[in-house]
């Protein structure tokens, strides 16, 4: 096998084995399909549940180590925007920014 299939959404993000979106700098925690119509599939699931989702499936061709080459994403994380707006917050803010909750 020299090849797989991952998941890519509109901001460069990979599907994560941990099902949730990663920016593709440590490959060992993308998804890994080894059929093409398994990764059309599950970005299928996927979209259904978010129809903001604009995803494609990208072939990926695997190094020595058999991790797929990848171009990180430039993009912030969801979860990583978050907490970077958490640690801009007046202490007593932080802990519901990042739970999610706000102020009004």
């Amino acid at each position: 096998m020299s090849e797989v299939f991952v998941i890519r959404n509109q901001l460069g993000h990979y599907w994560g084995k941990a099902r949730a979106w990663v920016d593709g700098r440590d490959t060992r925690a993308v998804q890994r399909l080894k059929h093409h119509d398994e990764a059309v599939n599950l970005l299928f699931e996927l979209s259904s549940k978010d129809v903001d989702l604009r995803g494609e499936v990208v072939s990926a061709a695997l190094n020595e180590r058999g991790e797929p080459l990848l171009e990180p994403s430039g993009n912030p994380l969801p979860q990583a925007a978050a907490t970077e707006e958490a640690a801009d917050a007046p202490p007593a803010e932080q802990e519901a920014l990042v739970d999610g909750q706000t102020g009004a």
